[in-house]
């Protein structure tokens, strides 16, 4: 190989600098930490994410994870938005229909079948399991992209003059997400029975919701995930 080929191989490598290898190599352990602190919210539930067995699980001490999140309240933010993250996911692989009513239907039973996959992360993000954690700005922006899809829905069906007018769209998506995170959180408070009656419950509410804002395309609720 010439003398100049070696020198255009060398030209044409990506170089980086120190800085960008230190802030890379920070995220990379700032990932490491969160799935770390997801692996305990998951398998212990939110009570056993704290910073000392975070840092235990990671073989590390305290103060690493001190100096990449400052406090608890910074890695509940990153839990936070890995369950938007999640949620995102979930709505993204329902299935779609043509009919809005249907959509929202299968939309709503997504939420059901998150809150019961992810019942960690569901408690965190809607359920004050971090009473100290108020989601910020950057939390509630991952929410609306994580219902980007029940948004869009609802837009759609209002634009179509199926949804009736006297309610905007923020109205609508509120009513309709606040109802069923009603009865969500009564099966978790322990107030509807066991999972089958809270989930019959759950779907009976849907199809009313779905009804009084979908009259004339409104049908009875189908599960779409086992």
């Amino acid at each position: 190989m010439s003398g100049q080929d070696i020198s255009s191989n060398v030209n044409s490598r990506n170089l980086k600098t120190y800085q960008e290898v230190r802030l890379q190599n920070t995220e990379n352990l700032r990932k490491l930490v969160v799935d770390a602190a997801a692996t305990l919210l998951q398998d212990e539930g939110p009570e056993a994410v704290t910073v000392r067995k975070v840092a235990q699980k990671m073989d590390c001490s305290t103060k690493i994870i001190y100096s990449l999140f400052v406090n608890k309240e910074g890695l509940a933010q990153q839990l936070y938005l890995e369950g938007c993250k999640l949620l995102a996911n979930e709505f993204e692989e329902t299935p779609q229909a043509s009919d809005p009513a249907q959509c929202l239907l299968n939309l709503g039973e997504t939420f059901w079948q998150f809150s019961q996959r992810y019942s960690s992360y569901f408690k965190l993000m809607f359920g004050g399991a971090f009473a100290d954690f108020k989601p910020d700005e950057e939390s509630l922006n991952g929410t609306e992209t994580a219902m980007l899809q029940l948004t869009t829905v609802i837009s759609n069906a209002q634009k179509q003059g199926l949804i009736p007018g006297q309610y905007d769209t923020v109205s609508v998506i509120r009513i309709f997400w606040a109802s069923l995170h009603g009865v969500i959180h009564l099966y978790m408070g322990g107030h509807l029975g066991d999972v089958q009656s809270a989930h019959a419950t759950y779907r009976q509410t849907l199809s009313l919701i779905v009804g009084s804002l979908l009259p004339d395309h409104s049908q009875p609720c189908t599960e779409n995930k086992a």
